[in-house]
């Protein structure tokens, strides 16, 4: 029984005394079909084809000062952010992305850790940041404030941004499914429509999410160097 209407988000449900939800963190896997692993299939070509897209733009967005490999750090974000946007999308599976205990935990440390780096490395280039080009004298003291801010609530800024997208849409398919029972059959034809519209909707927010997670967190890798 629901006493409001996150507990729909709510981790705390189990099986046997034993928080299970959060497995489906790893169920993103399952979509993967064993072909993928086995041989050059369709899907094996297509999902390389995506990852190769993406590793061109983050290649681009890092530029030339990139570390080897560094572009894998994340396309493997993207992906794995993807999987859990879209097995939150079927029915009794728990949409780990919801929560901020996921969200906060990839873009936390991703943050320190480009901040430890640009600091120690790159304290001259770090100081620069804090000023934008052509900023008047008289300004800068301010510029130097809202800088320090914007750059501090960053990591709060990407794991609400995923959180928020993916609760809103959720919490809405679950108002309206709700409401069905006491509907006439013409209502419930429309309500059935205006869900599954909800749904393509939904999976298309699940894909830009996870491309805006990833995308942001390159272009703050990208300022430390």
């Amino acid at each position: 029984m629901m006493t409001n209407l996150f507990t729909v988000f709510d981790p705390a449900s189990s099986i046997f005394n034993l928080s299970l939800n959060w497995l489906s963190t790893f169920l993103g896997l399952m979509m993967i079909p064993s072909m993928y692993w086995l041989m050059p299939s369709r899907y094996h070509i297509m999902w390389n084809k995506i990852m190769m897209t993406l590793y061109m733009e983050f290649k681009t967005l890092l530029g030339p000062t990139q570390s080897v490999g560094s572009t894998l750090i994340f396309t493997s974000l993207f992906s794995m952010i993807l999987f859990n946007n879209f097995m939150g999308l079927f029915p009794y599976i728990f949409t780990s992305t919801s929560h901020l205990t996921l969200t906060l935990t990839l873009a936390l440390p991703l943050w320190l850790c480009f901040m430890l780096y640009g600091w120690i490395n790159n304290t001259q280039h770090m100081f620069i940041h804090l000023v934008p080009q052509g900023t008047p004298s008289i300004l800068m003291p301010f510029m130097v404030c809202i800088e320090t801010i914007s750059n501090v609530i960053r990591p709060g800024t990407l794991a609400v941004r995923l959180t928020a997208n993916m609760i809103a849409g959720h919490l809405l398919l679950t108002l309206l499914g709700n409401t069905g029972q006491s509907m006439s059959m013409i209502l419930l034809n429309i309500l059935i429509i205006t869900q599954i519209a909800l749904l393509l909707l939904e999976s298309a927010v699940a894909m830009i999410q996870s491309y805006v997670f990833a995308v942001l967190s390159t272009l703050y890798s990208s300022e430390v160097n």
